[in-house]
């Protein structure tokens, strides 16, 4: 029989996952039970893959303001003035982070940099730069010259003002608070040499920049609740990367331990189906909000765990490229032959050659996660699971 449709994506209802489940049996018995109401067979190199949220929730990996108080405390002292540097601008990602930043401290210095956090969330318009003469990657401007200059701008899909949102924050939690904005790490060795740096992918950099100018003190959040403080969740890897708010007092923080998750998803499975069924744990996708400039990418890694199945980049050829260079003058049947014969023959090593510029050599992760980040949402679709079929399948097959 002739096959019509490629690649399947089925966003799966689970039940509502809480601190102790088995988050391993809940997937499968989840992936089993539809594909038994649902009619589909499952398959070898078919794809389960699993939001980090609810194998954190299943870990129970929280924290108190209060526990990222106390680290913050153990790392920097006690009445200190520490620099917290290029934090990404979200109500959900760093408020309740911010708070315990503030609560043992003496004075904050916030350097947000400028026209945009890391990931995209605007402070101020590139344009309305250009008009005032403003040049973020050589100027330093303080609260009061930037309010001069942009005056009070609100994030257009939040309607926040973060400057104020931040700054009350910090003063709200007893501890002083002073903004600037600049893109550069050295500038806050200007006002204190002991800082936390909060930027995610250039994290690495930062600290060696501060490090080598100067700076005394020097964390970035992935040292955060690094380790757990009086019994609190914790990341080894992350810390405080990848947390997100849970209530108005607490974080959930990236899973940890989660190569045993899905190893033991995809052995379990085996046992139950005969089939290798591919299993990754997914937290934000890697693309770019056209409209908002927003990349989507606040979560340290795209995938903190997958099996083996999952290594490595597409191995691809474009089809119109063949189809307009290489056979051109065939149409029809001997065009598919010909394509068909072709991919069925490619290298097992397609980098650098013309019939595959044009495609995507991202990791395979990276791009499954972004296929099942967009399909289960970040609302109340109630599918944190995501089973992909016919993924690494082609034209021929």
């Amino acid at each position: 029989m002739e096959r019509v449709v490629g690649t399947v994506v089925r966003g799966l209802r689970c039940p509502i996952i809480n601190k102790g489940d088995c988050i391993e049996d809940i997937v499968v018995d989840s992936v089993l039970k539809a594909a038994s109401i649902e009619g589909f067979a499952i398959r070898d190199k078919d794809i389960v893959t699993v939001t980090e949220s609810i194998v954190a929730r299943a870990q129970g990996n929280y924290a108190t303001i209060d526990h990222i108080a106390a680290d913050v405390f153990a790392k920097f002292g006690d009445d200190a003035t520490i620099g917290v540097i290029f934090p990404i601008l979200s109500r959900n990602r760093f408020s309740i982070v911010l708070r315990g930043l503030a609560k043992r401290v003496k004075k904050i210095v916030l350097m947000l940099s400028y026209p945009s956090d890391e990931v995209g969330n605007q402070l101020v318009d590139m344009d309305l730069l250009d008009e005032k003469g403003i040049n973020p990657w050589t100027d330093v401007l303080t609260e009061a010259q930037f309010r001069e200059a942009f005056g009070y701008n609100k994030h257009r899909f939040t309607g926040v003002d973060y400057i104020s949102y931040y700054k009350s924050l910090i003063e709200d939690a007893g501890a002083e608070c002073e903004v600037i904005f600049s893109n550069h790490p050295k500038t806050i060795l200007e006002y204190t040499k002991d800082v936390l740096t909060c930027d995610i992918h250039s994290r690495f950099r930062t600290k060696r920049i501060l490090k080598a100018n100067g700076g005394q003190k020097v964390y970035s959040l992935d040292e955060i609740l690094s380790s757990p403080v009086d019994g609190s969740g914790y990341n080894e890897s992350y810390g405080l990367l990848g947390s997100n708010k849970s209530t108005e007092e607490s974080v959930k923080l990236f899973p940890r331990d989660c190569q045993p998750v899905v190893d033991r998803i995809q052995q379990t499975l085996h046992e139950k189906t005969g089939k290798q069924v591919e299993v990754m744990i997914y937290g934000d996708g890697a693309f770019k909000d056209p409209v908002g400039k927003i990349w989507e990418l606040a979560d340290p890694v795209v995938s903190p765990a997958y099996t083996a199945g999952l290594n490595g980049t597409p191995n691809e050829v474009k089809l119109k490229y063949l189809a307009d260079n290489n056979f051109a003058g065939l149409r029809g049947e001997e065009l598919k032959q010909a394509i068909s014969e072709f991919i069925t023959n490619k290298e097992a090593d397609l980098v650098g050659a013309m019939e595959s510029q044009g495609t995507t050599p991202r990791q395979l992760t990276d791009l499954i996660g972004s296929l099942s980040d967009l399909t289960s949402g970040s609302g109340d679709k109630g599918t944190p699971i995501v089973y992909i079929q016919g993924y690494f399948d082609n034209y021929t097959k």
